[in-house]
């Protein structure tokens, strides 16, 4: 009569493999110390990276809170006193809080009908064959590679010929057609990964089309939708060159042209603590979204990435 050894799994901490036999086998020192020198290599460049990016978001922090002559003498020390009206002084005098409130406008606006209207078409070029889907397709992807440089002329032409031109829905419309092709473009791939069982019972059981997206397919595709609406809500608050042409209304400015104004309103006295104050504040709601959402965005890029 023949007994079998069982043996039970080895750690993989413990430096040892198991064979197709059962046995262990300890791992060769000069795979270990490969491996050991790559981890160190990787993690050391990580730390660098974290440091570039930070120390300058930390030292535009730091400069807020310092006077003028303190910018200049000691630019890298900490302030010896906590300057808060440089705050109070941006928001107020620079009108600040305008152009924060237009910015909300348009980029809310914006990103709402980015979302709603790229996860249709999206979703629609995923699910569905019909003749021209592909065409359509590469369409969208085809707008991501036309530079939004050369259409700024007719561009401006054809909103001003809308009568859209200054207006707040006026740039609504054109930051939604700017952020189209790279929405369409994500989300499409990331239908794709759905699995179709789910819409497929919603069918049996006597659902139309447009509900089977909205309160079925909508909610699968939240990660994706978190993530593309981060890049373009970070595309279009940073958006200085658009609003420059159509908007030249100086009440309806939004937060870039604010902060250049601030820059260049005094001439050759410029409020430098004032404009560091200006500049985390429309750094902060950037930063506040990443942080909150930045688990969304993560699961968002690897479920679009997998199948």
């Amino acid at each position: 009569m023949k007994t079998t050894e069982t043996t039970a799994p080895v750690p993989a901490e413990s430096g040892m493999t198991v064979t197709k036999t059962g046995a262990p086998t300890e791992v060769p020192a000069k795979e270990k110390k490969e491996g050991t020198v790559l981890n160190v290599f990787s993690h050391g460049v990580l730390v660098i990276w974290a440091f570039m990016v930070a120390m300058p978001l930390l030292w535009a922090v730091m400069t807020s809170f310092k006077d003028d002559r303190s910018i200049f003498s000691s630019p890298w020390s900490l302030p010896d006193e906590l300057h808060f009206s440089n705050w109070s002084r941006a928001w107020t005098q620079a009108n600040m809080s305008d152009y924060f409130l237009n910015t909300i406008l348009v980029v809310g606006g914006s990103l709402i009908g980015t979302l709603v209207l790229g996860s249709m078409a999206a979703y629609v070029l995923a699910r569905f064959d019909f003749p021209g889907n592909r065409f359509i397709y590469f369409l969208f992807i085809g707008g991501m590679s036309f530079p939004i440089m050369l259409a700024l002329v007719p561009l401006f032409y054809v909103v001003n010929n809308m009568g859209l031109l200054n207006t707040i829905h006026g740039l609504i419309l054109v930051y939604i057609a700017y952020s189209l092709p790279f929405t369409v473009f994500f989300l499409t791939a990331f239908f794709r990964t759905l699995p179709t069982s789910v819409a497929e019972a919603a069918f049996v059981d006597g659902a139309s089309h447009s509900r089977t997206f909205f309160q079925i397919m909508l909610p699968m595709a939240k990660p994706g939708l978190i993530s593309v609406g981060i890049f373009n809500f970070l595309g279009q608050w940073n958006q200085y060159m658009l609003p420059t042409v159509l908007n030249t209304d100086p009440d309806k400015r939004v937060l870039t042209q604010g902060l250049v104004q601030l820059a260049v309103s005094q001439g050759y006295k410029g409020d430098w603590s004032g404009l560091f104050a200006g500049l985390v504040m429309a750094m902060l709601p950037v930063l506040a979204a990443y942080i909150i959402f930045q688990r969304q965005v993560v699961a968002g890029l690897t479920a679009g990435a997998l199948k």
